[in-house]
């Protein structure tokens, strides 16, 4: 039995690129696959600003959200402005910043709260948290509980886990070792950025779409496993997974920019 995979798409704004949109939502609803959708409730970040609110189904960014959600996909809140004040890496060290780590506690919350208040205004209320740049510390988590949030995407691993009272739900470390391996167990999440996705990464996952339709479901067959506990080891593992893939992406960055 391989390893079953899930999708989350991140960066879901009003002014997101909707052509992308609809062209991977068309591929996942081909595949009868419903993935997690990362909300950012107040987005800030020129880099995101792709469209127009005006170009959502309906010109409604907020009631086409409503509508995934009957048709079974899943919404997370995905940071406040997705602007990035620190260049912290937090508990799970993919990145060189973030948003909320390094900022405090007290800070954290509000922002959180402000986001959490957002969503609900419009009908929408999720326990599900997706940091931006995946980069969160343990104020992050304090805050989070505190508002209600029991989820968080994010981690390595083959299966829901919890740590600090909350459920982490693992992303993919590598796509290529999981697309490649025919044996394994458990579960894992693609991350997806449908923003900055060219054809040729819409055929990608077409054929990867194609080629693993047994092994595909929805997020909300994810949310429905009972976690697992893990112990330090595993929390240390994963630490240095994290800190490696960063590393690794880091110096092959600075190569191509030195050979640029």
């Amino acid at each position: 039995m391989s390893t079953k995979i899930s999708i989350r798409m991140d960066d879901i704004t009003p002014d997101m690129d909707w052509t992308k949109f609809m062209r991977f939502k068309a591929l996942c609803d081909k595949y009868r696959i419903r993935p997690l959708v990362g909300v950012v409730p107040d987005n800030q970040d020129p880099n995101l600003h792709l469209g127009k609110p005006s170009d959502a189904p309906a010109g409604d960014f907020w009631g086409y959200m409503r509508e995934l959600e009957k048709e079974g996909w899943c919404i997370a809140q995905h940071g406040v402005t997705h602007i990035y004040t620190t260049k912290k890496m937090g508990c799970f060290p993919l990145n060189r910043l973030s948003e909320f780590a390094g900022t405090g506690y007290e800070r954290q919350y509000r922002a959180l709260e402000r986001g959490k208040e957002i969503l609900s205004a419009h009908g929408i209320s999720t326990d599900i948290f997706m940091a931006p740049a995946h980069s969160f510390d343990r104020d992050t988590i304090k805050a989070l509980k505190k508002l209600g949030f029991r989820r968080l995407t994010d981690g390595f691993g083959d299966r829901p886990y919890t740590r600090w009272g909350m459920t982490f739900y693992p992303i993919s470390y590598r796509q290529g070792s999981v697309l490649k391996s025919e044996s394994g167990s458990g579960y894992t999440t693609f991350v997806v950025h449908a923003n900055m996705m060219g054809d040729r990464e819409f055929e990608r996952y077409e054929q990867i779409f194609a080629d693993c339709q047994d092994r595909l479901v929805s997020y909300s067959e994810l949310l429905r496993l009972p976690p697992v506990k893990r112990g330090v080891l595993g929390d240390l593992r994963e630490y240095v997974m994290a800190f490696v893939k960063f590393s690794l992406v880091y110096v092959k960055g600075r190569m191509h920019g030195g050979a640029a």
